[in-house]
C-alpha cells in the first residue's frame, strides 16, 4: 500500500523522480570576497535576526522573476563569533551537497566585500506550511486526505535522503517546511535560521551522525 502511495505521488509530480537519481555534482562554494551587488539585484528584505538579514534577490543575468533567490547575510564584524562563522561555512558546504527535489536548494555561498557570509538559496513562492495551515484554519478550509498524504510522503522522502547521508535536521516543524507555487514540499532552514537568531547550540544540534 505504501508503495502505491509513493508511485501515485511520483506520477503526479514527475520532478520528484529526481530523488531516485544519484547526483554527483560538486557544490558551488567559494569563500573569497565578492561584491554581491555585482551578482544580484535586491528586491526586498523579508527577515532580520541578531546576526543578519534575509532578502529576496534576483540574479543580474536573469529576467525571470521565478529565479529570485533568498540571500542570507551573516555579519562577521562585532557580531557572530568566529567559531560560529566557521561552523556556518562547514554547514553551507554540507547543505550545498544535498540535492533533492524536496529540500530547499542551496545555490552558492561566498563572503562579500562588506564582511558578510552570503548563502544563496532557492525561493519558495508558496510560503511555509505553518502559515498555509493557519490561513486555512482561519478560513475554515479543511485539507483533503490526499493532500495531507502527498505532503507527508514528500517530507519523508526528504528526511530519508538526508538520513541516508547521516544528516539530521533536528528542528523539523511547519515553519521550516516550505511550498512552491505548485504545492511541492521543500524542507529548509537546516541551521541557517538558528545562526541568524543567535542560537548558541547551532554548531552541535543542527547536523550530526545518527
Amino acid at each position: 500500500k505504501n508503495d502505491l502511495v509513493v508511485r501515485f505521488i511520483l506520477s503526479k509530480y514527475p520532478i520528484l523522480k529526481m530523488s531516485l537519481i544519484k547526483i554527483t555534482s560538486e557544490p558551488a562554494l567559494h569563500f573569497q570576497e565578492i561584491d554581491v551587488k555585482d551578482k544580484y539585484n535586491f528586491i526586498k528584505q523579508i527577515g532580520k535576526g541578531s546576526y543578519g538579514e534575509v532578502w529576496l534577490v534576483q540574479p543580474l543575468r536573469s529576467k525571470q522573476i521565478k529565479q529570485v533567490r533568498k540571500l542570507i547575510y551573516l555579519k562577521q564584524q562585532n557580531s557572530a563569533p568566529q567559531t560560529e562563522l566557521e561552523a556556518a561555512e562547514r554547514e553551507a558546504k554540507l547543505l550545498s551537497s544535498l540535492k533533492h527535489p524536496n529540500i530547499v536548494s542551496y545555490i552558492e555561498s561566498f563572503r562579500s566585500v562588506d564582511n558578510f557570509l552570503n548563502i544563496v538559496m532557492s525561493y519558495c513562492e508558496g510560503g511555509d506550511l505553518y502559515t498555509k495551515l493557519k490561513e486555512r484554519k482561519t478560513k475554515q478550509q479543511i485539507l483533503s486526505e490526499n493532500q495531507i498524504v502527498e505532503w507527508f510522503v514528500q517530507i519523508c522522502m526528504a528526511l530519508q535522503y538526508m538520513h541516508d547521508r547521516n544528516v539530521l535536521h533536528r528542528d523539523l516543524k511547519t515553519q521550516n517546511i516550505f511550498l512552491t507555487k505548485n504545492d511541492i514540499v521543500k524542507v529548509g532552514d537546516l541551521g541557517i535560521a538558528r545562526i541568524l537568531d543567535n542560537s548558541s547550540d547551532m554548531a552541535t544540534t543542527i547536523i550530526g551522525t545518527p
